[in-house]
Parts: structure tokens; C-alpha cells; sequence
């Protein structure tokens, strides 16, 4: 089956399949999350990406391996609400920005600056540190030696625009900025890029658009 990214809550997850990583999407709560479940393909270790509701719905798609990491993309509540349940059934070790940490009402075992890196078996993800729509939000980097770059931008990127800034002009420029030096800077238009709600996109989709998005400002 081809992956589209397309999925809805109460359904099924939908699974791309990469030569070292195994990328389970699924959509859960009532904004409508998006959780992502990797899986390396190597080792079988596992890694989730924002607890964000419905533990039961995380658990059963995470199944009897368990996950060795869950990392939470930033404090909002819509992001974590299953962490401390999915913490307490797995054991999985924490990872949150630094400056998001704080936040998030479960105790964080790694603090995330820019640049740093967590693994999922043999697989290297890189974070990046994007700053508007929450003081630490970070974006995780997988960067495929078999093909394209992949990019879990939580609320910081979606298809169609940066993430929500509440009208605060100068978190809506440090977002921007942040994501355009950190993300379409440093990475090509067949990035994927999978955002902490709604459908997946490229980066080369929403490359043409940089300059809308900074004129009327959201």
C-alpha cells in the first residue's frame, strides 16, 4: 500500500515504509493529534512522537515490544495528555525541548537543545529547535541515507503555514525565521514532512508560498 498520511481518528494507522525505518501514523483526541510511531527497522527498538491521547489507541498500534523513548514535540496539553499513561505501561525514557520542559507534567529525562540527536536503534533523528509557537517546540530530523530527508515538525509546520502564534507578531517572525533557516534552508523540496495535526506535505510544496506566508503574517 502507498503511504499518504492520510488518517482519521478511530481509524487505522497508516505505515511508510523506509529502507531503515518503519513510520506509523496515526490520529487520535479531539483536535485530532497525530502521533507518530517509529520503528527501526534493524533492531525493532521503537520510538513515539507526541503520547498526545487515547493511551489504549498508542498502546495497541506500539503492541508487545514497547517503545524505548517517547518524545514530546512541545508543552502544549494536546501533545502529552497520554504521556504519563504510556510512561507508566512502558517505561519509555522522556525527551522534550529544553525550554518546554517545564510545561509538560511529566518529569523529562532529556532535555533537548538544538542540534542534538536521539536514536531509534540504529537510526539517528537530529532536533531543531523552532521558537513561536511555544518557547522549546522542536522538529525531528531523520535524514534517510537511503533517500530524502523526513521531518516531524509537531505545530510548527504544516501544509499551508507555520504554526499558531496567537497574533504575536514577533513569535510569528521568530517561527518563521527559524523555520525557514532551520528546515527549508537545510533541507531539499522532497523532504517529507509530517506536522503534529492534519495531512503530510513536502517542503517543496510549501517552498513557493515563504513569502505569502511572511506578508500577512500568520
Amino acid at each position: 500500500m502507498t503511504y499518504s498520511g492520510a488518517v482519521k481518528v478511530g481509524g487505522p494507522a497508516d505505515v511508510h515504509e523506509l529502507s531503515d525505518l518503519m513510520i506509523s501514523k496515526v490520529a487520535v483526541g479531539g483536535m485530532n493529534n497525530n502521533a507518530y510511531l517509529l520503528r527501526c527497522r534493524a533492531t525493532d527498538e521503537q520510538l513515539l512522537i507526541d503520547a498526545a491521547a487515547e493511551p489504549e489507541t498508542l498502546l495497541s498500534l506500539i503492541g508487545d515490544g514497547g517503545i524505548a523513548s517517547v518524545v514530546t514535540t512541545h508543552r502544549h496539553g494536546d501533545h502529552w495528555a497520554a504521556l504519563a499513561d504510556v510512561v507508566a505501561a512502558t517505561g519509555a525514557r522522556t525527551y522534550a525541548g529544553a525550554h518546554d520542559a517545564e510545561g509538560i507534567p511529566v518529569a523529562t529525562d532529556v532535555l533537548v537543545e538544538d542540534g542534538d540527536t536521539i536514536t531509534v536503534g540504529r537510526v539517528t533523528l537530529t532536533a531543531r529547535h523552532l521558537v513561536g509557537h511555544t518557547p522549546g517546540s522542536i522538529a525531528l530530523v531523520y535524514d534517510d541515507p537511503h533517500g530524502h530527508a523526513h521531518v516531524f515538525t509537531g505545530d510548527c509546520l504544516f501544509p499551508g503555514g507555520v504554526g499558531n502564534t496567537s497574533g504575536d507578531g514577533k513569535a510569528f517572525t521568530s517561527l518563521l525565521d527559524d523555520v525557514e533557516n532551520k528546515l527549508f534552508g537545510e533541507l531539499s523540496d522532497e523532504t517529507w514532512v509530517y506536522p503534529g495535526h492534519g495531512n503530510d506535505t513536502t517542503l517543496g510544496a510549501e517552498r513557493p508560498h515563504l513569502a505569502e506566508w511572511r506578508e500577512r503574517g500568520w
